[in-house]
């Protein structure tokens, strides 16, 4: 019996039959039929989804927006998120343990729960609005809900952790000595952080901010609750055209289409993080 069959036939492969088989149905399937939905019709073989697609300028509209807005809030994950981490790994032991539990706590709260506290927050009476009015700064209230600000304040305040976390957890395997040894050069603190820790942390940084990014194009609730319907997003379209139109072709057309950009996106994350353990 060759070594192929004498995997087959072991113990451990049939205990894992049944998750196999699992996953086939309830992840592997539905993207096949989706893709099925966007290029047959009851017709039979048809691109036209595709090229309703192409030519309706509302879609393209949409998902150049929804990019907008992840780029936008992996842009600021990055510009709050590295300082932040950076501050986490020079805390002692201790503090690095709270801190990290700050971080963390937020998970076990609903995203629902959080996004509606933003309301509270950002609304035109609400407690950010009243205080600027109370200090004087501003006469009438700022309009910071049911627009694309809003969206990325929710956006960034529930994605922010998944980069913060990866990047300290890389951030700590740098060597210590290594930075001495510069030190001990004549490196000042800047050159030291700039020409060896920087360059050091890179993969992890870009592997969190595609994972971000990755995150923020399917964004459906955030966007929903704090954008009112008015900030459109690829999530909030499929819903549209799913729910109510309902066009499943063409749902499945944009769906086809999102999949291959998180693919792509995904491939690059795969990249990074293989850097980022060979270093």
């Amino acid at each position: 019996m060759s070594a192929m069959q004498n995997r087959l036939f072991s113990p451990p492969f049939w205990m894992v039959v049944p998750l196999l088989l699992v996953m086939a149905v309830g992840f592997n399937l539905p993207l096949f039929l989706m893709l099925g939905k966007s290029v047959f019709s009851d017709e039979g073989p048809t691109l036209s989804s595709y090229a309703t697609l192409i030519e309706a300028s509302v879609y393209m509209k949409v998902l150049g927006n929804t990019l907008k807005i992840a780029v936008l809030t992996t842009f600021f994950c990055v510009l709050l998120g590295y300082p932040l981490a950076y501050w986490l790994r020079k805390l002692s032991p201790r503090w690095q343990l709270i801190a990290l539990a700050a971080i963390v706590i937020p998970f076990w709260i609903s995203i629902l729960v959080r996004t509606y506290a933003w309301i509270v927050i950002l609304g035109n009476a609400g407690i950010l609005n009243r205080a600027l009015i109370g200090m004087g700064w501003i006469d009438t209230s700022i309009s910071l809900l049911y627009n694309e600000l809003g969206v990325v304040i929710g956006t960034i305040n529930v994605l922010l952790p998944f980069l913060v976390l990866p990047l300290f957890a890389s951030m700590t395997k740098i060597d210590d000595q290594l930075l001495s040894a510069a030190e001990t050069l004549g490196a000042s603190a800047s050159a030291i952080f700039w020409r060896i820790f920087f360059p050091l942390s890179i993969p992890a940084l870009a592997a969190g901010s595609i994972l971000v990014f990755i995150l923020s194009l399917g964004f459906y609730i955030t966007p929903a609750i704090l954008g009112g319907g008015r900030v459109p997003m690829i999530a909030n379209m499929l819903d549209l055209l799913i729910n109510q139109m309902p066009d499943w072709e063409l749902a499945s057309s944009i769906s086809v289409v999102l999949l291959l950009l998180t693919l792509i996106l995904f491939a690059f994350y795969l990249k990074f993080t293989k850097e980022q353990r060979h270093t």
